[in-house]
C-alpha cells in the first residue's frame, strides 16, 4: 500500500518518518503553494469577489513532484497545520491536484508524537470549508484595502508606503498612546513614611488615612505640616489583621501569553517566538532519538487540556514533589466569545522530557522557550501557594499608618516556578501586639508626580490586540513586524514610538478612512470572520457589506487625501499653507504654493507633539578631531551615518560609528581585530569597510568569505553572530549550508557538486532562513 502525507515543511516531514513505516511517503509543500498575483488586485469585484490564485515563485516544480510522487497513491492525506492557514494550504493543493479524487483526507496533528500522529491517520477527514471560507474572507479583506488604500500614500508621500487593515489599527494604538502621554499633566503629591521602633526592630509604616479619610497631600506646605503634628503625638498599635491568602498556579501557555512571556523574560519579539515554538513543535534532533516534537500545536487561544495530559502531568508531580503538590486542576471556562477552542494550550508533548535533560540538545534560545512552556504547564497543575499576612494599624491622634508583613506557609506551584522571598521582618511583626506604643525615630516626607501612560511594549500591545479583539493569535506576530518592516514605528529601549512616517500615516488614514480603521470596526470583523468559520455567516454577504462602506470612503479619500497633509501653519515667505513632504531624507514640510514659493523647512516636535520648524544644521558629535581639534560633525551616506570633521576641507578626516542602546556614538576602526573567532573556520573576526558601511569579516578570507553585520554590546564592537536554520535540501534530502556571493547569502547543497540544488536565503529575528521556512512561522 502506497500513501502519501504532505505537509509543509522538510523538518515536520523529517520527524513524521520517524514514526511512520516504508508504507507512507512524505513530502513537503514548502508552505503555501498560491495566493493572490502581487501585481493585480486578484479580486473580481463583479463577480461576487471571486479570487484569482497564481503560483507562488518556484512552487509549480514541488506541485508537479507531489503530482507525480501521488500519482499511484491509495490514500492521500493533507497534513498542513491545523489552522485557518493550513486549511487553505491544504485546500490549494486539493484544487490544484486531486479535486475529482475521493481517496484524499485531511488529518490534523495536534502534536508532532506517534501518539498524536497516529490519533491523525486514524481518524481522517475532509476540508474543512467554513474554515477555507474564513481563511479566504481575511485574505480578500486584507488585499481590498491594501492594494486599493496604498496607492494613496505613493503620489503625496512615498512609493511603496502600505495601508493595513489590521496593521493601521495597531499603529493607532500607538500613536493614540503617544498622544496621551503628549497631552497628560503631571500633578504634584506627597507621600509620608514612619520609622517606627519597638525594642531594637525598627520599621517603616505609611500614612494612609488622615481624619478617617484617603491621605491626599498636594503639596510639600502641607506634607510639612502634618511632618510637625505628628513629631508631637505618640504612636500606638490599633489593630492586628491575620489572613491566609492563595496565590493560584498560572494558566497553560496560550499563544498571546507566550509571546507576551518570551519578551518579558528573554526579551524575544513575537516573530522570534513563534519561529522557535514552530520548530519545537514540528520536531528537533534529539540525540539517538532523532527529530522529536517537543511541544504541542502553539497556534491556539484555549487553556484546554487533555484529560490524558493532565493525569500524566499529576503523575509527575506526585513522583517529584509529593501528592500534596498536586492541584485540583479544572478546565477553566473561557471569559471570552470569540474563543476558537479548536487545540488545547501549549504544552510539552512529553512530560518526562525536563529541560535539564534537553539541555544539551537545544541551542540557548530554544532551550529558555522550552523551559517556559514546561514549567508553566506542570505549575498549572500543581496547588496554590498560600501567604499567612499581617497587616498592622498604627494610630498617631487623627493619622492612620499601615505596616505589613507575610510569608509563606506552603510553597505550592511555586515550588517549580520559585517561591517569593519571605519578608524578614515578619516574625518580629509578628510578635507586636495592639496597643503598644512605638517610638517615633524619623519621619520622611518624599514628593512624587502622576506618571503618564507607558508606552507599549512587545508584551502590552499584544495584549492589548488581544483584549481589544483586533487580530487573532495567529497574526500577532505578523501585525507588530509589519509596523516595524514599514518604519511606522521604532523600538527605543524596549518601547514603541510611532516615526513621524507614522504619525502622518495614521493621522491621514484615520481621517480619511474613520470606518475601515475603527479599533471596534477592525474587532467586529474579526468576529464576523469568526463566525463565518462556525457557519453563521456567508463570506460572500460579509464581504459584499464590508465593501459597501469601504468603496463610499474610498471615493471620499480619493478627493480630499492630499488635503490632510497639510500642516496648521502658514509660510513665512508667501503666507500659504504649509504641508508634509517625502524626499530622500525622509519627511519635511514645504510651501503648498509650490513652484510659485519654493520654501522648505524641517521639522520637529515639543514635549506635547506640536509641530516646530527649524532649519537643519549639522549635529555636532561632543568627539574632537585628532588631528586638527575641530568637532565631528555627523553626515549621512548611502552606507549610513559617519563622523567628518568641521573643518572641512582644511581638514578630511573621518570616522566610522555605530550607535549603543542609549544612542551614544562608538567609533568603529578600519582593520580593527575583535575579540571573536570565525563560526566557519575560526580564524580572527575583524572590522572591515565596504559600499554599505562597515561589516565584520574572518582574516582569512579569500579562503573564507564569512561576513556579518556589527552590534553593540557594552559599549564594545561585537559580531552579529547569526544562527543559522536547518534546511533540508528538497531534492537528494541532505543538510543545505550558507553560503555567500556577490548577489548575497544563499543556501547551498551540502552534496555540491553532485545537488547543485540552492535556495535564497533570508535573515527573520537572527536566524538566517529560507522565505519557505519563515512562511511557515506565519
Amino acid at each position: 500500500m502506497k500513501n502519501i502525507i504532505i505537509v509543509e515543511s522538510p523538518t515536520k516531514a523529517k520527524t513524521l518518518k520517524k514514526y511512520l513505516d516504508s508504507n507512507y511517503e512524505i513530502i513537503a509543500s514548502m508552505g503555501h503553494i498560491k495566493d493572490l498575483p502581487k501585481k493585480d488586485l486578484g479580486i473580481d469585484i463583479e463577480n461576487e469577489f471571486k479570487p484569482t490564485y497564481r503560483y507562488l515563485p518556484g512552487k509549480k516544480k514541488i506541485v508537479d513532484a507531489i503530482k507525480k510522487a501521488s500519482i499511484n497513491a491509495d490514500n492521500i492525506y493533507l497534513a498542513s497545520d491545523p489552522d485557518r492557514e493550513g486549511e487553505a494550504i491544504a485546500w490549494h493543493l486539493y484544487e490544484e491536484l486531486y479535486k475529482n479524487k475521493n481517496n484524499v483526507y485531511r488529518v490534523l496533528f495536534n502534536e508532532i508524537t506517534k501518539e498524536g500522529i497516529l490519533k491523525g491517520l486514524e481518524n481522517p477527514g475532509k476540508l474543512d470549508l467554513r474554515k477555507i471560507d474564513s481563511q479566504k474572507s481575511r485574505r480578500i479583506l486584507d488585499r481590498l484595502v491594501g492594494y486599493l488604500i496604498s496607492p494613496l500614500l505613493w503620489k503625496p508621500l512615498k512609493y511603496g508606503l502600505s495601508a493595513g487593515r489590521v496593521q493601521t489599527s495597531a499603529l493607532r494604538l500607538i500613536c493614540e498612546r503617544e498622544k496621551e502621554i503628549e497631552d497628560f499633566k503631571p500633578k504634584e503629591y506627597w507621600s509620608i513614611t514612619a520609622k517606627l521602633l519597638k525594642d531594637d526592630f525598627l520599621f517603616d509604616a505609611k500614612l494612609v488615612k488622615v481624619n478617617g479619610k484617603k491621605a491626599n497631600i498636594k503639596n510639600k506646605a502641607e506634607a510639612e505640616k502634618i511632618k510637625k503634628e505628628l513629631k508631637k503625638e505618640q504612636f500606638i498599635i490599633d489593630s492586628l489583621k491575620e489572613k491566609i491568602s492563595k496565590k493560584n498556579p498560572p494558566n497553560p501557555l496560550i499563544t498571546s501569553t507566550l509571546q507576551q512571556e518570551a519578551y518579558k523574560r528573554f526579551g524575544f519579539s513575537a516573530k522570534k517566538t513563534m519561529l522557535f515554538a514552530q520548530r519545537l513543535y514540528e520536531g528537533i534532533e534529539i540525540g539517538s532519538e532523532g527529530p522529536v516534537g517537543l511541544i504541542t500545536y502553539m497556534r491556539t487561544d484555549s487553556t484546554r487540556i487533555s484529560p490524558v495530559a493532565i493525569k500524566k502531568a499529576t503523575n509527575f508531580i506526585e513522583n517529584t514533589f509529593g501528592s500534596n503538590y498536586v492541584g485540583t486542576y479544572k478546565q477553566k471556562k473561557n471569559k471570552k466569545s470569540n474563543i476558537q477552542d479548536a487545540h488545547e494550550a501549549i504544552r510539552p508533548t512529553y512530560i518526562e522530557k525536563t529541560p535539564d535533560k534537553l539541555k544539551k540538545y537545544l541551542d540557548n534560545d530554544h532551550h529558555k522557550l522550552y523551559t517556559l512552556i514546561w514549567e508553566t504547564f506542570i505549575a498549572s497543575q500543581m496547588k496554590e501557594a498560600q501567604y499567612k499576612t499581617i497587616e498592622i494599624n498604627i494610630k498617631a491622634k487623627n493619622y492612620t499608618f499601615i505596616t505589613s508583613a507575610r510569608k509563606c506557609i506552603f510553597d505550592g506551584f511555586e515550588k517549580l516556578t520559585g517561591t517569593e522571598k519571605e519578608n524578614k521582618t515578619f516574625l518580629q511583626i509578628e510578635n507586636l501586639q495592639k496597643g503598644v506604643a512605638l517610638v517615633l525615630k524619623d519621619i520622611e516626607a518624599k514628593q512624587h508626580f502622576t506618571q503618564p501612560p507607558a508606552r507599549y511594549t512587545y508584551a502590552t500591545l499584544i495584549k492589548e490586540l488581544e483584549d481589544k479583539g483586533i487580530g487573532r493569535p495567529s497574526t500577532y506576530a505578523n501585525i507588530v513586524s509589519t509596523i516595524i518592516e514599514r518604519n511606522y514605528v521604532e523600538i527605543k529601549k524596549k518601547y514603541f514610538y510611532p516615526t513621524e512616517l507614522g504619525r502622518l500615516v495614521n493621522h491621514i488614514l484615520t481621517i480619511n478612512f474613520p470606518n475601515i480603521f475603527d479599533i471596534n470596526f477592525t474587532a467586529r470583523m474579526e468576529n464576523f470572520l469568526d463566525e463565518i468559520e462556525e457557519g453563521k455567516y456567508n463570506w460572500k454577504e460579509i464581504i459584499e457589506n464590508f465593501y459597501k462602506g469601504f468603496n463610499q470612503e474610498l471615493e471620499n479619500a480619493n478627493k480630499n487625501f492630499i488635503k490632510n497633509l497639510v500642516v496648521d501653519k502658514k509660510c513665512p515667505k508667501c503666507g500659504e499653507s504649509l504641508t508634509f513632504k517625502y524626499g530622500k531624507k525622509g519627511l519635511f514640510i514645504a510651501c503648498s504654493n509650490y513652484p510659485n514659493c519654493t520654501y522648505t523647512s524641517d521639522f520637529k516636535r515639543d514635549e506635547s507633539g506640536n509641530i516646530e520648524l527649524y532649519e537643519k544644521k549639522d549635529d555636532l558629535s561632543g568627539i574632537f578631531c585628532e588631528k586638527c581639534g575641530a568637532e565631528f560633525v555627523i553626515k549621512k551616506s548611502r552606507g549610513g551615518e559617519f563622523l567628518a570633521c568641521s573643518n572641512y576641507p582644511e581638514c578630511k578626516n573621518i570616522k566610522n560609528f555605530i550607535r549603543n542602546e542609549e544612542n551614544e556614538i562608538i567609533i568603529i576602526n578600519q582593520n580593527e581585530p575583535l575579540d571573536y573567532k570565525c563560526p566557519q573556520c575560526g580564524g580572527g573576526l575583524i572590522v572591515k569597510s565596504g559600499k554599505n558601511g562597515m561589516f565584520v569579516a574572518c582574516s582569512n578570507y579569500p579562503n573564507c568569505k564569512f561576513t556579518t553585520q556589527i552590534e553593540v554590546n557594552n559599549n564594545k564592537i561585537v559580531p552579529k553572530i547569526l544562527e543559522i536554520d536547518d534546511i533540508t535540501c528538497d531534492k537528494c534530502g541532505s543538510k543545505m549550508i550558507v553560503k555567500r556571493s556577490k548577489r548575497g547569502t544563499f543556501f547551498a547543497c551540502s552534496k555540491y557538486p553532485e545537488c547543485k540544488n540552492t535556495k535564497s536565503a533570508i535573515i527573520v529575528d537572527n536566524t538566517i532562513t529560507t522565505k519557505e521556512n519563515a512562511k511557515t512561522t506565519k
